[in-house]
């Protein structure tokens, strides 16, 4: 399984990375927007984690141009903006496969993956 774990955050990138360690994933990480689509056409993940809020283009933006890539393309959002209902909706006319609120738990990032991987 290959994921693409996407944020502007050293430290939640590491946080998803220990997490999902156990299923002993290729994870690739990409700090913004341009690397993320890079890494994207480059290495064609199974599933990406997609941070919303990065400074540059955000996270809403990357899923567009992930999507154009693939339209199949399995995104899940992370956001610390829980409740917004007009940035979820962006994201689901975006393409978005799932949501996971920050902080989260090792559970509900396992919880993703396992519904997303099988």
């Amino acid at each position: 399984m290959k994921i693409l774990v996407v944020d502007d955050s050293a430290f939640m990138r590491s946080m998803i990375k220990r997490i999902l360690a156990e299923k002993n994933p290729e994870i690739r990480e990409a700090s913004n927007a341009e690397e993320a689509v890079g890494a994207f056409v480059e290495f064609h993940p199974d599933l990406v984690f997609l941070d919303i809020i990065m400074p540059g283009r955000s996270g809403i933006e990357t899923l567009k141009d992930i999507r154009s890539k693939d339209p199949g393309a399995k995104v899940i959002m992370c956001t610390s903006i829980g409740g917004q209902e007009k940035v979820i909706q962006e994201c689901v006319e975006a393409g978005a496969s799932d949501f996971i609120t920050k902080p989260f738990t090792p559970d509900e990032i396992n919880g993703v993956l396992s519904r997303f991987t099988g």
